[in-house]
């Protein structure tokens, strides 16, 4: 990760967290935080790194995900503009270290607010306070949603789901790789499966390129209806 030594006030200042600030306290932050560009695929932090500071995301979008020990990754949220890491928060609270990884999605630019900057404005900002807590309530509710897909729903279900949610029109640049970490299963789970809709005639499968050619079949999968053949 790189660091821009350049000072860019009026850009930090627009984030949610740091709008409810008094001006004393938001030069404060201004002064100490460190703005980070990060190129697409940069590693934010990993498993076992102790968290230094808390980030938040003023363009772009990071990626927070694990992988078990099988190997299989799952997504377990993404952060974007005006949005802060949860996970971090949690680990400033708990003084613990962090239990997934983080990557820059694309050209991203963070702020980072040091550990002991964030603490305290936890407890003398209740702005700050409240914005946190907002942003970690909210993601909680996400993260329980992810929980009860994985639980509840078969990976087909979730499978055609996420596809009709990115497809534009008709046609996804995505590999099967993407798609088995989204969904927290194995590439092999999604290369048969997306090879059975195929045979359904559901999508047209190209090498990092899936064609949706049928979403109300696929809607239906989603649904937990199974596909109508029609003779």
């Amino acid at each position: 990760m790189s660091t821009e030594t350049q000072q860019h006030s009026a850009e930090r200042a627009t984030h949610p967290a740091l709008a409810g600030l008094d001006p004393a306290g938001r030069a404060e932050v201004l002064a100490a935080s460190r703005r980070l560009t990060l190129p697409a695929g940069t590693r934010v932090f990993a498993p076992g790194q102790r968290c230094e500071g808390l980030p938040l995301v003023v363009e772009g979008e990071i990626r927070v995900q694990m992988t078990g020990v099988s190997g299989n990754e799952i997504v377990l949220y993404r952060i974007g503009p005006g949005q802060l890491c949860t996970l971090s928060v949690s680990c400033l609270l708990s003084r613990g270290a962090y239990r997934a990884e983080a990557y820059a999605e694309e050209g991203s630019v963070v702020l980072v607010l040091p550990a002991e900057l964030a603490e305290r404005l936890m407890d003398d900002a209740p702005a700050f306070r409240h914005a946190v807590l907002e942003s970690y309530g909210e993601r909680l509710q996400a993260l329980m949603l992810v929980i009860e897909e994985v639980a509840f729903r078969r990976v087909d279900q979730r499978l055609a789901e996420r596809l009709i949610s990115r497809q534009r029109q008709g046609l996804l640049t995505v590999t099967h790789q993407d798609l088995a970490v989204e969904l927290g299963t194995a590439r092999e789970v999604v290369s048969r499966l997306l090879k059975e809709f195929e045979r359904q005639s559901l999508v047209r499968l190209e090498r990092g390129l899936i064609e949706l050619r049928h979403e109300p079949g696929l809607a239906r999968i989603a649904a937990g209806l199974g596909v109508q053949r029609t003779h």
